[in-house]
C-alpha cells in the first residue's frame, strides 16, 4: 500500500513536467545529447577519411593527401558559419536557395531548430556542417597525387557555395526537389555521395591522369593506415546516418542497425567475388566493400528494414567491385575510387529507396516499389539524373575558372618529387 502511494505521488509530481514539455515543444535533453554525439562522430569521419586515403597513396604523397581532408575541416567549418548554412537551410527563396537572413549565423542561436524542434538551432547547424565538410573531402580521392593545393582551396570555396549549398537546400533545406518532386534522401545519397562522385568525374577529366599511370606501379604505401581510417569512418557513420533521424528515438535505432548491417553485407559480398575471381580475399577489397555498403545504405538508412539493408549492402558490394574494376577498361585515373565506390553506391542506394522504402518504418517517408508504390522509384531515378546534370555542369564551370586563375595541376617535376616535398616542404617518413 505504501509503495503504491509513493508511486502515485511520484507520477502526480511528474505529470506537470511531462505536460509542459509536450505543450511547449521544448528542447529535449535526450535528443540534444544524441545530436551532440552524432555531430562529434561525423566530425571524426573526415580525419578518418584522411587516413583511409593517406594509406592508399604512395609514400611521397601521404601528407599532401591527408592535408586534402584536413583543409576541408578547417575551411568549410568557417564557410558554413559565414554563408554555407544560410544558403543551404536559410528561408527558402523560390525553392532554389536559402536566403541570406542567417548570414554569419545571425538569428541562429539556442532556440529550437525549425528543422529539428527538439534540439538547439546551433546544434542542427553544426551537425549539417559536418556533412558539408566531408563531401568535398571525398572528391579529393579522385585527383590525389596531382592537384595544386592552391587550386584545391579555390575549388572548395566555389564548390561548397555554388554546388553543395543549392543541392543541399533542394533536398534537405525546404527546396523544390524534396517539396515538389518528392525526393527521399535520408542522410546523403544525392547530397553527399552522388555530388562528390560526379564532381570527381569532372575533375579527373580536366586534370588528367597521374604521371606514369598504367606504366608504373602505384600501390598503397600503408594498408594498416587505410584499415584504421575505415574503422574511424565506420564508427563515425553511425552519427552520419542514425544522427540524421534528428532524435534519439526509434528511427535512430533503425538507421543505426541498417547502417551496420549493410556495411557488413557489402564487405562480405566484395570479399566473396574478389576471392572467386582472383583467388585471394584482400584487406583493401574488404575495406572498400565496407565503404560501399556504408555509402549505399546512407540514403535509405531510415526508410528500410534491417533485412532490406542486407540486400542493399550485398548489391552495393557487387556493383562497386565491378565499378572499380571498370576504370582499367575505360582508362580513367580515379586514384582512390571515388567514382567506382561513392558514385556507384550512392546511385544504387538512392534508387534502392524507391524499391525498399516502407512507410511502416518511417511514416515521414513513403512506400517503395516492393510495397506497392512504383512512383517513388521513378522519383528517385529522376532525382539521380537531375543531380548528375547539375553537379557535372556546375563543377565543370568552377574547375575551368580555377584553372584560369591558378591552374589545376602541379608541374611534372613536382609530381615526380611528390606533393609532400614540392607543395608542403615535408616528408612523412625520415627513412
Amino acid at each position: 500500500m505504501k509503495s503504491r502511494f509513493i508511486l502515485m505521488a511520484a507520477m502526480i509530481l511528474l505529470l506537470p513536467q511531462m505536460s509542459y514539455a509536450q505543450e511547449t515543444g521544448a528542447i529535449n535533453s535526450g535528443d540534444t545529447a544524441w545530436m551532440l554525439i552524432s555531430t562529434a562522430l561525423v566530425t571524426l569521419m573526415t580525419p578518418g577519411l584522411a587516413l583511409f586515403y593517406g594509406g592508399m597513396v604512395r609514400r611521397k604523397n601521404v601528407l599532401g593527401t591527408i592535408m586534402h581532408s584536413f583543409i576541408m575541416l578547417f575551411m568549410v567549418s568557417v564557410i558554413w558559419v559565414l554563408w554555407g548554412y544560410t544558403l543551404s537551410f536559410g528561408p527558402d527563396k523560390g525553392g532554389i536557395i536559402g536566403g541570406p537572413e542567417w548570414f554569419g549565423l545571425n538569428g541562429v542561436g539556442q532556440e529550437p531548430s525549425p528543422f529539428a524542434p527538439t534540439v538547439p538551432h546551433l546544434l542542427f547547424m553544426m551537425f549539417q556542417g559536418t556533412f558539408a565538410v566531408i563531401t568535398p573531402a571525398l572528391i579529393t580521392g579522385a585527383f590525389a597525387e596531382r592537384m595544386k593545393f592552391s587550386a584545391l582551396i579555390f575549388f572548395t570555396i566555389l564548390w561548397v557555395t555554388f554546388v553543395y549549398s543549392p543541392l543541399c537546400h533542394w533536398v534537405w533545406g525546404g527546396g523544390w526537389m524534396a517539396k515538389t518532386l518528392g525526393t527521399l534522401d535520408f542522410a546523403g545519397g544525392v547530397v553527399v555521395h552522388i555530388s562528390s562522385a560526379v564532381a570527381a568525374l569532372v575533375a579527373i577529366m580536366l586534370i588528367g591522369k597521374r604521371r606514369g599511370y598504367g606504366r608504373e606501379p602505384m600501390l598503397p604505401h600503408d594498408l594498416p593506415m587505410t584499415v584504421l581510417g575505415l574503422a574511424l569512418l565506420w564508427f563515425g557513420w553511425f552519427g552520419f546516418n542514425a544522427g540524421s533521424a534528428l532524435t534519439s528515438g526509434g528511427l535512430a535505432s533503425v538507421a543505426f542497425v541498417t547502417t551496420n548491417t549493410a556495411a557488413g553485407a557489402a564487405a562480405m559480398s566484395w570479399m566473396t567475388i574478389e576471392w572467386l575471381q582472383r583467388g585471394k580475399p584482400t584487406a583493401l577489397g574488404a575495406m572498400s566493400g565496407a565503404v560501399a555498403g556504408l555509402a549505399g545504405i546512407t540514403p535509405a538508412a531510415g526508410f528500410v528494414s534491417p533485412l532490406s539493408s542486407i540486400v542493399i549492402g550485398i548489391i552495393a558490394g557487387l556493383l562497386c567491385y565491378v565499378g572499380v574494376n571498370m576504370k582499367s577498361k575505360f582508362g580513367y585515373d580515379d586514384s582512390l575510387d571515388v567514382i567506382g565506390i561513392h558514385g556507384v553506391s550512392g546511385t544504387w542506394g538512392t534508387l534502392a529507396v524507391g524499391l525498399f522504402a516502407s512507410a511502416a518504418i518511417n511514416p515521414a517517408g513513403k512506400d517503395g516499389l516492393f510495397h506497392g508504390n512504383s512512383s517513388l522509384f521513378v522519383t528517385q531515378g529522376i532525382s539521380v539524373l537531375i543531380s548528375f546534370v547539375f553537379v557535372f555542369v556546375a563543377t565543370f564551370i568552377i574547375l575551368k575558372l580555377v584553372d584560369w586563375i591558378v591552374g589545376l595541376r602541379v608541374k611534372d617535376g613536382e609530381e615526380f618529387i611528390g606533393l609532400d616535398q614540392s607543395l608542403h616542404g615535408e616528408s612523412a617518413y625520415t627513412q
